[in-house]
């Protein structure tokens, strides 16, 4: 069993940054591959980025070149670096958790960008 706790949400103007993190429990953090998800209101939730144990990374086009996934394995944490922001990022942003057959998710942090 992994529990997710997503912080480092909050309200920013646009062009500004945040970052997000996700500590997760348990020891076997380091094998899961971790991802960011993200849902709007009134759209479909949608990938942000994943970080595989190796540390290979892929990102939605929508913020490649603005956003930045990493993982401490010593801190269970995953970051979600977030620059540049524009409005339409905007969403409840969610931590992933998976590896084989277990799948695990947190609470979400909303992430609002406006002026």
């Amino acid at each position: 069993q992994v529990q997710l706790v997503e912080s480092g949400g909050g309200l920013v103007q646009p062009g500004g940054s945040l970052r997000l993190s996700c500590a997760a429990s348990g020891n076997n953090f380091r094998f899961y591959t971790m991802a960011w998800h993200r849902q709007a209101p009134g759209k479909q939730r949608e990938l942000v980025a994943t970080i595989r144990s190796g540390g290979n990374t892929n990102y939605a086009d929508s913020v490649k070149g603005r956003f930045t996934i990493s993982r401490d394995n010593a801190k269970n944490t995953v970051y979600l670096q977030m620059n540049s922001l524009k409005p339409e990022d905007t969403a409840i942003y969610y931590c992933n958790a998976n590896l084989m057959t277990r799948d695990y998710w947190g609470q979400g942090t909303q992430v609002t960008v406006s002026s």
